[in-house]
């Protein structure tokens, strides 16, 4: 059976276009007659609120969208909150150690500023390279003077991988980098806790938004690493502003907490986001539950989606 997932983090109320890539990925495993699993990726400590995780809930419940698998329903792979899974990460770095894979790094931000290529976009520098190669008496030295950091030494050669939306993938030698899987502090990346949970909680495919991209080699590579069958990806376009900027959770007027709020039916919300999918031919109001036989990949385009100020005002005008 096909299984997928909607992994938000809780870093502030969810906003339309989050509510667009819940949408998809609900209608892509309902449609399949596949299992829906509700992940919230709360790892990162001081960006996440215990508030914005039962916000989610709420929002998601208010759309239409069920789970089956999940925070408060529970299920075969629990538990559902990435901060409770904190050893499960702990022994994927164990096992990379053990084989080899990982090296201690005792660079400073500064010093990376300084002195790093930039790379792809969602990691805005490949690592240089500088304490891959320092001795065993060299990593005593500068332990002494910080904590350090653990890097995964990629493979010296090109990775290609299909895309559901965006086709072919190629990545040249060099271009991934040597990235972070735990941190100087003892957090661990979110390259490494998603690959272990997604691989951990069975999933097959995982329909993320398009900003999420340049991540899926990084986290191809832990799969491979990790001898473990990756999933299916597949990146849909980004909801915009009509200036073609991407929307934010600090725009609380496009939070789905502020359309409740001011009465708006979620009827109306699912209508104009299944009409920027392409999965309707107007904005018509609309249940998630009929949109399940119209869903199809084939309908979607691969471009950010600009929302017209039209469409922002009849969402957010609740009379």
């Amino acid at each position: 059976m096909r299984r997928g997932r909607f992994a938000p983090t809780p870093s502030g109320p969810m906003h339309i276009g989050n509510a667009f890539t819940a949408l998809l990925a609900w209608l892509q495993m309902r449609h399949a007659s596949g299992t829906f699993v509700l992940r919230i990726e709360d790892i990162d400590g001081p960006r996440s609120r215990p508030g914005y995780t039962q916000l989610i809930v709420e929002d998601l419940t208010w759309m239409g969208l069920d789970w089956d698998e999940g925070p408060a329903t529970g299920g075969p792979f629990g538990p559902y909150l990435q901060s409770q899974r904190l050893e499960l990460y702990e022994q994927a770095v164990r096992c990379l150690q053990r084989s080899g894979q990982l090296y201690p790094c005792y660079c400073s931000r500064a010093e990376l500023a300084a002195s790093a290529p930039h790379g792809l976009a969602s990691e805005g520098a490949v690592y240089p390279g500088l304490c891959k190669a320092l001795s065993e008496e060299e990593r005593r030295r500068k332990a002494q003077l910080k904590p350090p950091s653990l890097r995964v030494a990629i493979p010296e050669r090109s990775f290609s991988f299909e895309d559901g939306m965006a086709g072919i993938q190629h990545v040249p030698p060099g271009a991934l980098g040597d990235f972070v899987v735990k941190r100087a502090d003892g957090q661990f990346s979110y390259q490494l806790a998603v690959v272990v949970d997604d691989a951990a909680m069975g999933i097959t495919d995982v329909l993320r938004g398009a900003d999420l991209l340049d991540s899926t080699p990084r986290q191809l590579v832990l799969y491979e690493l990790l001898e473990t069958p990756p999933p299916s990806f597949c990146h849909v376009p980004l909801l915009c502003g009509p200036e073609g900027g991407r929307l934010s959770k600090r725009d609380r007027s496009l939070s789905l907490a502020t359309l409740r709020t001011a009465g708006i039916p979620p009827e109306r919300l699912i209508g104009h986001l299944a009409y920027a999918a392409g999965l309707l031919h107007r904005p018509e109001p609309v249940k998630a539950t009929e949109l399940v036989p119209l869903f199809t990949l084939e309908r979607l385009s691969g471009e950010r989606i600009a929302l017209s100020r039209e469409t922002l005002g009849l969402l957010t005008d609740s009379a």
